[in-house]
């Protein structure tokens, strides 16, 4: 399978992560939510990586840049991703989010030397342009729970921004480690989720108000927590790390940046509002925008 499908196929299980995620990230809080969510996938990636050894292949260089890569880009931008979502909901905060891609795809034509031309600059630009318009456009005006506005707009989009940058960044950083040889995927990614995981405990072991939970968590929180983590972290984001040792940063980014395009029938199937006709819109210009990458690529 080609990176561009394996970035497509994350941003399907994010779509879907997405709608089991709003529920128990306000019940918590986002750091609360966070240490709970990381710690299950932390325990699913090491169970995986010891039954296939893929621990073997992780060398000693390797390991702190994917523990920076994770402290980065999940201990600092899920976390903000998260606050970002219960301040915004997840329109808004996906909008804010999917600007990961541009800041992906600038850093990768400086760092590496990427090039986007031709027929796939055309396809990166439409998937790009298709899935602001499907975000900015995404639902009608509507008094939904998942609309509103909670405290400062300033302090969501501050927060949406950081999220994106950080994710970007922490791809730069482990991209070099997925491209330098046969680094098994699952326990990069294990590696990843374990440092965000130890940086999570050390904040709440310093007793800080925002580190604790909002409310308790019950049995039915800590089962989405564990099934929108296998989604989006176990699978989503390993999915990601095989895809950068594939292929480009920024084609990953703008691909892997569909999701809130994905998410566009599942929220009208969720809530039974119809998205508007320049959310539709979006979605196509996204759709013809990945058939020009996927055909420019051979794929």
């Amino acid at each position: 399978m080609g990176y561009e499908w394996l970035a497509l196929a994350a941003a399907s299980l994010w779509a879907v992560a997405a709608l089991i995620s709003v529920k128990p990230a306000r019940h918590l809080g986002p750091f609360a939510y966070s240490r709970w969510r990381m710690c299950l996938v932390s325990l699913m990636l090491g169970s995986m990586s010891l039954l296939t050894g893929g621990w073997h292949t992780l060398s000693g260089s390797a390991l702190p840049l994917l523990a920076i890569s994770g402290l980065i880009g999940i201990f600092i931008g899920d976390t903000a991703l998260y606050a970002c979502m219960n301040r915004l909901g997840p329109r808004r905060s996906g909008l804010l989010f999917s600007c990961h891609a541009l800041f992906s795809a600038l850093l990768g034509l400086w760092l590496f030397n990427e090039q986007l031309t031709g027929s796939r600059l055309a396809g990166a630009m439409l998937v790009f342009v298709g899935v602001m318009l499907a975000i900015l456009f995404g639902r009608r005006s509507s008094g939904s729970e998942w609309e509103k506005i909670r405290g400062s707009l300033a302090a969501g989009v501050a927060l949406g921004l950081t999220a994106a940058l950080c994710q970007s960044l922490g791809a730069i950083i482990a991209k070099p480690v997925m491209m330098g040889g046969d680094v098994d995927a699952v326990s990069a990614s294990g590696v990843r989720m374990g440092s965000a995981l130890l940086a999570h405990c050390a904040l709440r072991m310093t007793g800080l108000p925002l580190s604790k939970p909002l409310h308790p968590i019950n049995r039915r929180i800590f089962g989405m927590i564990a099934f929108n983590g296998f989604l989006a972290m176990a699978l989503g984001m390993t999915l990601i790390l095989v895809a950068l040792k594939q292929g480009d940063v920024g084609m990953v980014a703008i691909l892997s940046s569909t999701t809130p395009v994905i998410l566009l029938p599942l929220l009208w199937w969720h809530s039974g509002e119809r998205p508007s006709a320049a959310a539709w819109a979006g979605t196509l210009l996204a759709t013809l925008g990945t058939m020009l990458v996927l055909g420019a690529s051979g794929h």
